[in-house]
């Protein structure tokens, strides 16, 4: 409501407006780099040029990834031999970095909002163990102790997904000495083989459970190694491109070393030797993933190579299979909401798989933590689908059955992890036509049969991954685009051209912020988007792409087109959290708080982040240098004005401490002499009057006969009495900004005397002319402001304080068009907006596009 001396308020329309125009960012921004490039400017791979996006063979990335990963290990080796020592990996050095945590945390996970470890849950033997010493040390002088049973009960469960296990391993120590007999592979690849450990990665677990069905991608994974120096290298495929890397040996183990807390006499070390043989010997005794076999050591390094590429263990723990799947083949996988199945029998030739075309993966419903179950399967938890049948019973009829891993390997303590519905194992269906049909045998593997129906009602979600071989072409082009509080499909679109009609896959992605966990920033995106012929009309598209759910890494379709010209309009929707940390804000913190993770981290972010950046045209630089040059000059004139006005503030702070000081000193004299002042009185009536015909102020009559005495102190006084004329104000008419006219009950002449001249008020301006305090002339101060040292002035008032804004809607998504085509000369051009502020279409298939579940 309006009140007396305001304005009138504004119109709803108008302060809605308002409200729009503080949420929104005018010009959107993104941090692309954590670190400036000349740090590193070797390491970032070449800017993308200008212009179309030619193809290459969807092998070709892999070829050269490979051959670079063989390189590595071949100098690794070379300088291993030449020292005489094992390989030990700088990068990812686990041994080293035991008990700090750089290798199994992220860049902010382990601490609260204030920046102080936070507690986390222990395990039973690390309290048995804490108990066991204090019990010995007799350091409490008595056994019985008094415990919070809630405090204890919270102390050993945690909270499983942020833990994962509830606790941390306990040694590190290489592969000769944990294994009796160590060996890379056992009788080849094996689902058999793979068995979950302490981390959430169990969709990681799944996939490869499923692609071990397939030796030769597995061979593709892992390419060389040498057992002897301890060093393995591994391919992996990241945002459209393969990358390599190489570890060493050292894995971490469940338990402590047997001298972990102190000395322990043991002269025949025989206890010791027991200890290691029971708790730090063989597969089991590792305490991530391992193999089933006890001297099997492919699969604990496999995991820590992807763990490595991700920057800690940590950032594989939740995830879906699918993705695992693409990380470690190169495809591109399409999830199948089971609720959603238009033919059930184009599905099931797909699970047949005859072709080896696709790879299958399953996630149960998400209603809870994998502790809990349905009709025995785990929820919230991912499995690997191994192969599909259909054979005939004993009747004749068709039977439908599909063959389902559990990457735990075995049931859990409470019998959960395996079906236990129709086809499990010892249920009536296994007569022993089937046992033999299938050569199925029971036990406690976690292998389980389903019929194909069962498989749609008990799991929500199948992954479906198309492999891509050497008959493939693959071309990709990135871009940053400003994702909208309310969107539509983007002006941003890209031009696809093919020659050559056929099978054609379109991938829309987002970076993997899996490799950069810690600096994802506030949000989160889902992708869609259109395929149409160029220049269509809104709703005559020939495909309409959208994920099942948010935050999805990539969105795909596959369809048979035609040789033309075709585009791809994107759409991005955008969830924000305001209790994430901004990107800015995390690297101020980390930096000095634990450098050497940002720089693992950071530059996994740089190396992302430099796809969506495009080699600029000389034309395109010449207008940047120009831009950067009139910001330059633009700061450099606000500075040098700012330091005036500062000079200009302290020249009239000088001036009025020396006028006060001046008055004071009449002042005084006047008391002193009080005859003197006696016999100036006619005078100074007669200055009264004069004063009233010119005009001039009361002071400037006192002072008139001292002026005409000396006439150059006389033209030094009269800004000053400029000045100090506002003093008559009132401080509170002052401060409101009143007239300066006088009041009928103002101090008189001889009280003025004695009041301090007026503090400065800030101002918003910078008018010419001396400084009037109060009606919003003057020079411009800024923020400069000094309280008057008189104790008897008045201060004035203080500015309101500011409003406190929520950071304006700043949405900016890296997104990537991926096209694998049968044609050889397949191309993707960029075409942006010319306006970058021009809107996006909301009329797509006459409706419009943006509703409640966007």
């Amino acid at each position: 409501m309006a009140s007396d001396g305001d304005e009138t308020s504004k119109d709803p329309q108008s302060t809605l407006n308002d409200f729009w125009e503080g949420l929104i960012t005018k010009k959107p921004g993104k941090v692309t780099n954590i670190f400036p490039p000349s740090l590193y400017a070797n390491l970032l791979p070449p800017l993308k040029p200008k212009g179309p996006a030619k193809g290459r063979n969807a092998a070709d990335s892999y070829e050269a990834a490979a051959e670079e990963c063989r390189n590595r290990v071949k100098r690794v080796v070379r300088e291993c031999r030449r020292t005489n020592e094992k390989f030990t990996d700088p990068d990812f050095d686990i041994e080293s970095d035991f008990g700090r945590g750089n290798c199994l945390k992220g860049l902010i996970s382990g601490y609260d909002d204030s920046g102080a470890p936070s507690s986390s849950p222990v395990s039973v033997n690390q309290l048995k163990n804490c108990l066991s010493t204090l019990a010995d040390s007799s350091l409490l002088g008595t056994p019985m102790v008094a415990l919070d049973l809630n405090v204890l009960s919270k102390t050993l469960s945690g909270n499983d997904s942020d833990s994962d296990v509830g606790s941390e391993p306990g040694s590190v120590h290489r592969i000769e000495w944990i294994y009796d007999n160590p060996s890379f592979v056992v009788d080849g690849y094996s689902s058999s083989d793979v068995r979950q450990g302490g981390n959430g990665d169990c969709w990681w677990i799944a996939a490869v459970a499923t692609l071990c069905s397939n030796q030769s991608l597995m061979d593709r994974i892992c390419v060389a190694r040498d057992e002897e120096c301890g060093v393995y290298g591994f391919v992996f495929h990241r945002d459209g491109e393969w990358i390599s890397t190489v570890i060493d040996d050292n894995l971490y183990l469940s338990n402590d070393d047997f001298d972990a807390w102190g000395d322990y006499y043991d002269a025949s070390g025989e206890e010791e030797r027991k200890y290691k043989k029971n708790h730090q010997t063989g597969s089991d005794a590792l305490y991530f993933a391992k193999c089933a076999d006890p001297n099997e050591t492919w699969l604990p390094l496999l995991e820590k190579a992807y763990a490595k590429v991700h920057g800690d263990y940590k950032a594989i723990s939740g995830g879906w299979s699918g993705e695992a799947v693409e990380d470690m083949t190169g495809g591109v996988t399409t999830s199948v909401m089971t609720n959603k199945i238009l033919s059930k029998e184009r599905l099931w030739k797909e699970l047949m798989n005859t072709n080896k075309e696709f790879i299958f993966a399953a996630s149960s419903p998400s209603l809870g933590p994998d502790s809990e179950a349905r009709r025995g399967l785990a929820l919230n938890h991912a499995y690997s689908v191994l192969k599909a049948v259909e054979e005939k019973d004993e009747e004749g009829n068709n039977v439908r059955l599909v063959l389902i891993r559990n990457p735990w390997g075995r049931r859990s303590w409470n019998g959960i992890g395996e079906w236990n519905g129709p086809w499990s194992d010892g249920s009536k269906e296994w007569t022993p036509y089937w046992m033999n049909k299938l050569g199925h045998k029971f036990g406690d593997d976690g292998m389980f049969w389903m019929s194909y129906e069962d498989l749609r009602n008990r799991f929500d979600i199948l992954d479906r991954t198309r492999l891509f071989d050497k008959e493939w072409t693959v071309v990709q082009q990135w871009t940053s685009v400003s994702v909208s509080w309310v969107t539509g499909y983007l002006s941003t679109k890209f031009l696809v051209e093919i020659k050559k009609g056929g099978r054609t896959v379109f991938v829309l992605s987002q970076l993997d912020d899996r490799y950069f966990r810690g600096l994802e920033g506030q949000y989160t995106f889902e992708l869609h988007f259109l395929l149409q012929d160029e220049g269509a009309a809104n709703g005559e598209h020939i495909v309409r792409a959208r994920s099942p759910w948010l935050g999805n890494r990539s969105v795909s379709a596959e369809v048979d087109l035609e040789p033309g010209r075709y585009e791809v309009l994107p759409k991005i929707t955008a969830v924000r959290d305001p209790s994430m940390p901004e990107v800015q804000d995390v690297v101020k913190e980390w930096a000095e708080k634990n450098p050497q993770k940002l720089r693992q981290i950071g530059m996994n972010y740089d190396i992302a982040h430099a796809k969506g950046i495009v080699e600029l045209t000389e034309e395109e630089k010449k207008a940047k240098e120009r831009k950067e040059k009139e910001k330059r000059e633009k700061e450099k004139a606000e500075k040098e004005k700012a330091e005036k006005e500062k000079e200009e503030f302290e020249l009239w702070k000088k001036e009025r401490a020396e006028k006060a000081e001046k008055e004071k000193a009449e002042k005084e004299k006047k008391e002193e002499k009080p005859e003197e002042k006696k016999d100036d009185k006619p005078e100074e009536k007669g200055d009264k009057t004069e004063d009233k015909k010119d005009d001039k102020s009361e002071e400037k009559a006192k002072n008139k006969p001292e002026e005409k005495e000396d006439k150059p102190e006389e033209k030094e006084d009269k800004p000053e009495e400029k000045e100090d004329k506002p003093a008559e104000v009132k401080p509170e008419e002052r401060r409101e900004g009143k007239s300066d006219e006088p009041k009928a009950d103002e101090p008189s002449e001889e009280e003025k005397d004695s009041l301090p001249p007026a503090p400065p008020v800030l101002t918003t301006g910078a008018p010419s002319g001396p400084f009037q305090p109060g009606v919003g002339a003057g020079p411009d101060f800024g923020l400069y402001y000094e309280a008057n040292a008189d104790a008897t002035s008045e201060p004035a008032a203080k500015p309101p304080p500011a409003e406190t804004k929520t950071n304006p809607w700043n949405a900016v998504c890296v997104v990537g068009l991926r096209v694998y085509s049968i044609d050889k000369e397949v191309s993707i051009k960029l075409i942006k907006p010319k306006d970058p502020e021009e809107a996006a279409s909301l009329d797509v298939d006459g409706a419009t596009v943006a509703g409640a579940t966007m």
